[in-house]
């Protein structure tokens, strides 16, 4: 089992998880963070970190879009270690909905 990152992160970006991670597998994009499924230990320590509730493992419905999406966006962007930047109105997007197809940039963030 692995945990994901799904598209409730775009454009909140929190970041709360990674104080969590021992295993460093979250990558960053201009808008949201991915984790590497091949990299998450499966221990579960950034899912209820979320404020966003953003994580979920993949065994939970739909989550197999969502390991992809993440192999996909881990292998191009860059690794994060330690907090950054969240968006001043990231708390105005949690409850949006289809940010995905919206929202979401395949850019990598700028470090």
């Amino acid at each position: 089992m692995t945990y994901v990152v799904t598209e409730a992160c775009i454009k909140c970006k929190f970041q709360d998880c990674l104080q969590s991670c021992p295993a460093t597998c979250f990558y960053e994009g201009e808008n949201m963070l991915v984790i590497n499924p091949e990299e998450c230990i499966d221990c579960g320590a950034c899912e209820p970190e979320c404020p966003a509730e953003a994580i979920m493992p993949d065994t939970a419905p739909d989550a197999a879009k969502w390991v992809e999406f993440n192999r996909k966006y881990s292998a191009l962007w860059p690794n994060i270690r330690k907090q950054g930047f969240v968006p001043d109105d990231a708390d105005d997007w949690v409850e949006v909905e289809g940010k995905l197809e919206e929202h979401f940039s395949p850019a990598p963030a700028a470090r």
